[in-house]
């Protein structure tokens, strides 16, 4: 059964089997317990458009959980989110099929913007919360990790404002976000996260330049899994802040040195990766050969960390990545994976972090 420090990772591009053998994995019948419990799914629907973009989660892990949990017996089972002020969530349940997913697996479909709210005060902070997510026994929470142009990035953590009043999402931009999702997810934070990290955009919460990395995890503690994400994204901690408010809130831990990571594969070659936008121009900086998607993700991840931070222009010279440099022995290039361990300089890991490859392009 998945322990507070154990974050499960799997690679793949099927979001059904990767959802499966990642909450197989974590056991999560057994996290839950009682056979009667409310159990609400909290995917991400900020705005009404499917994952493509990297903006959504995909579908199909919701529909994983709840055939998983139907078959071990669990029956109250809720989809619930709200979309961000400005557009309605019964677009975003629309376009993924919510309601049709709805009828049939026979689990309610609920409009967090149409919800009743309880108001309840966390470290000051008044907000309405919906009666849905209020109510529950089991709260997994089903966010898309990507950018965010106001935060940064979004994760677990801020996944949890879709439970809030219009009138209160409102509130929390006015404070500047960053105490008030920590404060949120002090009161109410989910109880299991299954991330969709498939595709996520790079910057921004509504999708349109997304990052192919095939992979998903889960997590029981949303702190840990939110630093666990930042490191992929290629971020340090001090720079999401709520993620720092949120730990010393009490609601877990952001030591990425206690975590245990476990894989239950590695990722695999792709070889036709076809980056889009701001990404397409970063990944001119690389040579890519058969590179899994994983890696080449958080590659593209650190090379735009490094154009934030102003050196991008000093690089010495491409970026070698991928399968296709196993056996390549050649001084004058440099990599990052162990496939380009015999290259003149290289960077160990398979995959290594977006905030590992920083520190080794920072440093060349």
């Amino acid at each position: 059964m998945q322990k507070p420090e154990d974050i499960i990772i799997t690679y793949g591009i099927d979001p059904s089997s990767m959802t499966r053998k990642l909450i197989e994995a974590a056991e999560l019948d057994k996290l839950i317990g009682n056979p009667d419990a409310n159990i609400v799914l909290k995917p991400n629907l900020v705005v009404g458009v499917t994952p493509e973009g990297g903006a959504t989660t995909h579908p199909e892990i919701a529909v994983a959980i709840i055939k998983y949990l139907q078959e071990k017996g669990f029956s109250h089972i809720t989809i619930e989110e709200g979309s961000w002020v400005g557009d309605n969530t019964d677009r975003g349940f629309r376009a993924n099929g919510y309601y049709d997913i709805g009828r049939k697996y026979h689990v309610d479909i609920v409009d967090g913007q149409k919800d009743q709210y309880e108001t309840i005060v966390s470290e000051g902070i008044s907000m309405q919360i919906c009666k849905t997510v209020m109510d529950c026994d089991f709260l997994i929470s089903l966010p898309v990790l990507k950018g965010h142009c106001q935060t940064l990035m979004t994760c677990a953590l801020k996944n949890m404002k879709g439970v809030l009043s219009n009138k209160t999402k409102r509130s929390f931009h006015a404070l500047g976000l960053m105490k008030p999702i920590a404060a949120l997810n002090a009161y109410r934070h989910a109880d299991f996260v299954v991330v969709d990290s498939l595709n996520g955009d790079m910057d921004f919460e509504e999708g349109g330049n997304p990052v192919q990395t095939n992979r998903m995890f889960t997590a029981r503690d949303s702190v840990l899994c939110d630093a666990f994400g930042a490191s992929l994204m290629g971020f340090k901690l001090k720079d999401v802040e709520y993620i720092g408010l949120a730990e010393e809130y009490g609601v877990g831990s952001a030591d990425l040195s206690k975590a245990n990571i476990i894989e239950l594969n590695k990722p695999q070659s792709v070889i036709d990766i076809h980056p889009t936008g701001y990404a397409r121009d970063l990944a001119r900086n690389t040579l890519p050969k058969d590179a899994c998607s994983a890696c080449f993700g958080n590659l593209i991840h650190a090379l735009k960390r490094l154009d934030e931070n102003g050196g991008l222009d000093s690089l010495p010279q491409q970026i070698c990545i991928g399968q296709g440099y196993q056996k390549v022995e050649d001084p004058s290039l440099i990599g990052v994976g162990n496939c380009t361990r015999h290259l003149g300089s290289s960077l160990k890991g398979c995959p290594p972090s977006a905030s590992e490859m920083l520190t080794y392009l920072e440093n060349l």
